[in-house]
């Protein structure tokens, strides 16, 4: 039974959130059937229907052309996330906790292609819609992440600046449900968690639909850079601090393939692509770069050039990558700046973060 504080919290979700139902039309539009890319049929129709005065022998049907179905990609590939539809919504607020002069900050959950995913979230006082940012964290071990634990800086910054900021915990991490493929999968889980995420806040009564950015940093700046090539258009600006490699064979590299608690993960991955060596095409296949072209919103990345996890090179290939497709790139480097970026040069970062996106939301 539920408490008179549950139901308070209910009714006020209900009010800031407008019930955010996952029936009806999403806002998303994208092509193929869920979890597979598009299979031809041969039509069972096309051979036309024999006429009343031929003999038996001329009515027994010819084999028409067939066409085979394609297989599914596979699911660690950026094929298989652009054919996947997007259910994302049913925004959710729980327990009120840590709310400020400036904004009031909740426990959250959302839909993300049938599993429950928990967040954090801030929401301005005030009068909406507001513009409204999803924070894609960094990688923290699931075993011991809680919470909305990380980027409170960049959430509670812009939430005191009018955003609302919806920071989401992913599959496998604090109380959202549990994806035993992911891993497998090279988290690809995690681009479909910020992708369903945006279009949990464009259904929300308290958010204006038009001005939803997405940002990331460290792994979550891999989310940004898979979610800006699977569904462009979905947000209007992109920031990511620090990011991993857009090419996924760097990230495999370092952190899986050498790394023996991973093994398991590798052997998978392995035994369906093969070793990035001798299947160069399944494993580009898998990486956003090879998909840059694909991509329509502006982009800002921040990076250190001491960056003791993700080397500064990773971002300089990506930004000739995409500059080499016309795409609209800002690198800004922080002499001596660490993977995580400290004072001064952090509040520097936030400033410029924050005119980046009132440049491009409005």
């Amino acid at each position: 039974m539920r408490t008179p504080r549950a139901l308070a919290v209910g009714l006020n979700a209900a009010l800031l959130l407008g019930a955010c139902s996952t029936g009806g039309p999403t806002d998303d539009r994208g092509g193929g059937t869920t979890g597979a890319g598009p299979t031809a049929y041969a039509s069972a129709s096309s051979a036309p229907s024999p006429a009343p005065s031929t003999t038996a022998a001329e009515q027994t049907p010819t084999p028409g052309p067939t066409s085979t179905p394609k297989p599914a990609p596979d699911p660690a590939s950026i094929a298989a996330l652009i054919a996947m539809q997007y259910d994302g919504g049913n925004l959710r607020l729980g327990r009120e906790r840590g709310s400020t002069d400036a904004y009031r900050q909740y426990f959250a959950t959302y839909e993300s292609n049938g599993l429950t995913i928990s967040g954090r979230i801030n929401i301005p006082r005030g009068t909406g819609p507001f513009p409204a940012v999803v924070l894609a964290h960094g990688y923290v071990d699931p075993a011991v992440y809680t919470n909305g634990e990380t980027m409170l800086r960049e959430r509670d910054h812009l939430a005191r600046q009018g955003y609302v900021t919806l920071h989401i915990d992913y599959r496998n991490h604090a109380q959202s449900d549990t994806d035993p493929r992911n891993d497998a999968n090279l988290r690809a889980g995690y681009a479909v968690d910020a992708i369903n995420a945006g279009l949990a806040l464009k259904k929300a009564q308290v958010v204006d639909p038009d001005r939803v950015a997405l940002i990331g940093r460290s792994m979550g700046g891999g989310v940004v850079y898979t979610a800006l090539v699977v569904r462009p258009g979905l947000f209007r600006a992109a920031v990511a601090y620090a990011p991993v490699s857009s090419d996924t064979v760097d990230n495999f590299d370092k952190w899986v393939r050498r790394d023996a608690s991973r093994s398991g993960a590798a052997r998978a991955v392995i035994g369906r692509l093969g070793t990035p060596e001798a299947k160069p095409a399944a494993w580009a296949a898998t990486s956003p770069r090879t998909y840059f072209g694909r991509i329509t919103e502006p982009l800002l990345i921040h990076h250190g050039t001491a960056d003791e996890d993700c080397p500064l090179s990773w971002s300089r290939e990506s930004v000739a990558a995409l500059k080499a497709e016309g795409k609209d790139v800002e690198l800004r480097i922080y002499p001596g700046g660490r993977h995580t970026l400290t004072s001064p040069q952090w509040d520097t970062s936030i400033r410029r973060t924050e005119a980046f996106l009132a440049e491009h939301l409005g």
